[in-house]
């Protein structure tokens, strides 16, 4: 009648195990480079209103920001077993307790980002498999497009 959670699990697709590992599927999902540059409006606008709230309140939002990286570091190995939905989750909540607008903030990024990811790539956002490591291969690619990387061509191409 129906299968065992044994052979079900023998059946789906094994977990990245580690973040450099994840690193080249990630920006293999982001070869073009308009979607890039979509991350990069949208994670950069975001930036912008993590400073702001920290300039409005600097107490609150810098507990909040602190917290949040906190449970990132804490929770930065947990991808290789299951989903972190709940940290990164968790990760904004802290963000929002200290600015609400740092929700709009993370609506403009996703918002961005998806366009890039169903617009233009055609394909799923990583997100949806690795919610925390994806947050930080953002990070790290718009990281990467301030030292005057990954602007054209395809990342994979020549490496």
């Amino acid at each position: 009648m129906g299968e065992s959670v044994g052979t079900v699990l023998e059946h789906s697709p094994a977990r990245i195990q580690s973040f450099s590992e994840f690193w080249p599927y990630y920006i293999g999902e982001h070869r073009k480079p308009a979607c890039r540059i979509l991350h990069f409006v949208g994670t950069s606008s975001f930036l912008c209103t993590v400073i702001a709230s920290l300039a409005l309140h600097p107490v609150r939002m810098g507990a909040c920001l602190v917290a949040g990286l906190v449970v990132g570091f804490l929770a930065r190995r947990t991808e290789a077993k299951r989903k972190a939905a709940f940290e990164a989750v968790s990760i904004a909540v802290l963000w929002i307790i200290g600015s609400p607008w740092i929700a709009a903030g993370i609506v403009g990024a996703y918002f961005c980002a998806w366009i890039g990811h169903f617009g233009i790539e055609g394909n799923r956002p990583a997100t949806f498999q690795y919610p925390l490591w994806s947050l930080f291969g953002d990070f790290k690619m718009v990281g990467c497009m301030l030292m005057g990387r990954l602007w054209s061509g395809d990342p994979l191409q020549g490496s």
